[in-house]
């Protein structure tokens, strides 16, 4: 059963992560991140759609793609319930380290998009839903393992040549913690 601390998992719960270290990011077993061409324009009609579809893919466990679609200069942005902004999140490397973590909690969790994707311009906006099944380890949990879990949020992106450069962050963190019984403390 993996744990995670109560840091830790408040703060990936509301968008933030733990500090991934400086330098290139690299994913899990040292394979090297890819990235598009800076001067590739792939911003034609779609694309951020294309991107959309591999954002939830990525948070579905599909870590290969965060090379392909996270920025290195990602900014994430969320209020975070141990006062944080969410700007711990370095690059592809620290987004498989938000999602990883989290999905530690919730190894099968599957999200779904509810609404959207809503394209403006260079932002996406998408409503989501994830399900799934507690695994054990939330700090302050009466839930016993197996207990099912369903919350929602919504993302919104900004993709840059096919590249998601911004990333805000809004989950429904007490539904999400009221089926898991955590009591306010």
């Amino acid at each position: 059963m993996n744990r995670v601390s109560t840091a830790t998992l408040t703060a990936l719960l509301i968008g933030g992560s733990v500090l991934t270290g400086g330098g290139v990011p690299a994913l899990a077993g040292g394979a090297a991140i890819s990235h598009p061409q800076s001067d590739r324009h792939d911003d034609a009609p779609g694309a951020q759609e294309r991107v959309v579809r591999a954002w939830v893919q990525l948070w579905n466990g599909d870590y290969a793609l965060a090379g392909r679609i996270v920025s290195p200069d990602v900014r994430v942005r969320a209020a975070l319930l141990d006062g944080g902004d969410g700007s711990a999140v370095r690059g592809p490397a620290g987004m498989v380290d938000l999602i990883g973590q989290i999905r530690g909690a919730f190894p099968d969790l599957r999200f779904t998009v509810e609404v959207g994707p809503i394209v403006d311009g260079d932002h996406v906006v998408v409503r989501w839903v994830a399900d799934g099944t507690y695994g054990g380890g939330f700090p302050g949990a009466t839930a016993a393992p197996g207990t099912t879990v369903r919350f929602t949020g919504t993302d919104i992106l900004r993709v840059r040549h096919g590249l998601i450069t911004d990333y805000w962050l809004n989950a429904d963190t007490l539904l999400l913690t009221t089926q898991l019984g955590v009591k306010a403390g």
